[in-house]
């Protein structure tokens, strides 16, 4: 049976309907996977007491990639908001493939800022682990 001009262009738009509601789906699942991935990344950041968070100026995100910034080819392993000297930082142990230790870069958490990076060996790494550990266990009096 022949078909009239007008019927292949209606299933031409119901095809192009179905394309765009398919699309639109990828689309929404996409962004909502994105958003969860994003919003768990910055849940993962460890913080020294509760609440510091809510005073940070800049995300979790923003000082993940300047300290990486300082570290070429450096891989994140440890990451912390604390207050130190101070002063509110994002604190990142950063491994470099093939060194021993990991640079410790601290980013200032109201600025942005560089506020220092140097680099722990192994040894300082477990003495700073062993005094984080303690420190913990102390009963805070008020």
């Amino acid at each position: 049976m022949p078909q009239g001009p007008y019927q292949r262009v209606a299933e031409l738009i119901i095809m192009s309907s179905r394309t765009n509601v398919l699309t639109l789906t990828i689309v929404l699942v996409g962004g909502a996977i994105c958003a969860s991935t994003a919003a768990s990344a910055q849940t993962l950041m460890k913080e020294e007491k509760p609440g510091l968070m809510t005073r940070a100026k800049i995300t979790p995100d923003s000082a993940r990639k300047l300290a990486l910034a300082r570290v070429p080819k450096g891989k994140i392993e440890e990451e912390e908001l604390e207050e130190e000297h101070g002063k509110l930082v994002f604190s990142f142990d950063i491994q470099v493939a093939g060194k021993t230790g990991v640079e410790e870069v601290q980013i200032n958490a109201l600025t942005g800022a560089l506020v220092s990076k140097r680099h722990e060996s192994p040894r300082q790494q477990a003495r700073e682990k062993a005094s984080d550990m303690k420190s913990a266990k102390k009963p805070t009096t008020h």
